[in-house]
């Protein structure tokens, strides 16, 4: 566990960044994870008690100054602006709009961060959206030497997977934007899961404790690896 001795660095680095701005916003980000509220009968809601969860262990491992609640914001929204990090979850169907297409392709290329987190039903229409927003780049794997897996906890073996489904390797899939790491997406892991209260899947500490660790380093790689303006 590196906690320790990057907490101070972590949030030195942060907080230099905090006045920088994403490039369409009018004002400092807010710092907080912000749930994509989506079309196409897909449960963007699932997980209630996850991203509360995350934040807490983001508040109490890193002493960045996030918010305590999560943010909810449509793609449309004019607050997108204002949230570094945007989580995408469901178990089911999502559909973008050209607008949001084109929105979506916007907030990314000027900094933002997308993590998306396949449910278990999430994949085939997760990637026929994603596709549209970046028809020149492909879904790769995130080398398991990059900072993501790395920044605060050690992940030698890449994302931790919570729960089987269908007895897959849990990957960690993501869409680069020259060196910065713009899209990650969870797959056949169950990440938001582990977020989640302890008592509602009932898994081991360990299993809840690894997930946390994760959702910390991808929350501090996102607000750190924005480009300035």
């Amino acid at each position: 566990m590196k906690a320790p001795t990057l907490r101070a660095a972590a949030t030195a680095l942060f907080l230099g960044l905090l006045l920088v701005p994403l490039a369409a916003a009018r004002h400092a980000p807010r710092l907080t994870v912000a749930r994509l509220q989506y079309d196409g009968g897909g449960d963007w809601y699932a997980n209630p008690s996850s991203l509360p969860n995350l934040l807490a262990a983001i508040r109490e491992r890193t002493s960045l100054p996030v918010e305590r609640t999560e943010a909810r914001v449509t793609l449309m929204d004019d607050k997108l602006w204002d949230y570094p990090f945007i989580h995408l979850t469901g178990h089911g169907n999502i559909k973008l709009t050209d607008a949001e297409v084109l929105r979506l392709r916007e907030y990314l290329v000027r900094g933002g961060f997308l993590h998306a987190d396949d449910n278990y039903g999430l994949d085939e229409s997760f990637r026929r959206e994603i596709k549209r927003v970046f028809p020149d780049r492909e879904l790769v794997d995130v080398p398991l030497s990059h900072p993501i897996y790395h920044a605060v906890y050690d992940f030698p073996k890449g994302v931790p997977k919570v729960h089987e489904h269908d007895g897959k390797p849990a990957r960690g899939f993501g869409i680069f934007l020259g060196d910065r790491l713009a899209v990650y997406y969870t797959y056949s892991s169950d990440l938001g899961n582990g977020w989640e209260d302890t008592d509602t899947y009932h898994d081991p500490i360990a299993l809840h404790e690894a997930a946390l660790r994760m959702g910390v380093n991808l929350f501090v790689y996102a607000v750190t690896s924005r480009p300035l303006p």
